[in-house]
């Protein structure tokens, strides 16, 4: 009697499907890391140098000079060749 009471209480019970969720999209290509373009320049002691940052002219006791700003290495200003 238990066992068929147990049954048709079962049975009574509202049945869910599992729930599946969706895939998410998923991105081919992974975003790429922005790159920060520079210009290659010479300095004034014949080294090539990269550089990120504009060109800038100061003034100086003999003129004015040009420096690259930004630079890969240890100075971030660098005295270009003209």
């Amino acid at each position: 009697m238990k066992t068929l009471i147990l049954a048709l209480v079962v049975a009574s019970l509202p049945y869910s499907k599992p729930v599946v969720r969706p895939l998410s999209p998923v991105n081919p290509q992974p975003a790429a890391k922005k790159r920060i373009h520079g210009r290659w320049f010479m300095a004034h002691d014949g080294h090539a140098i990269y550089c990120y940052g504009p060109v800038v002219t100061m003034d100086d006791i003999s003129g004015p000079k040009r420096y690259a700003t930004y630079c890969r290495g240890e100075s971030p200003l660098v005295e270009l060749k003209d």
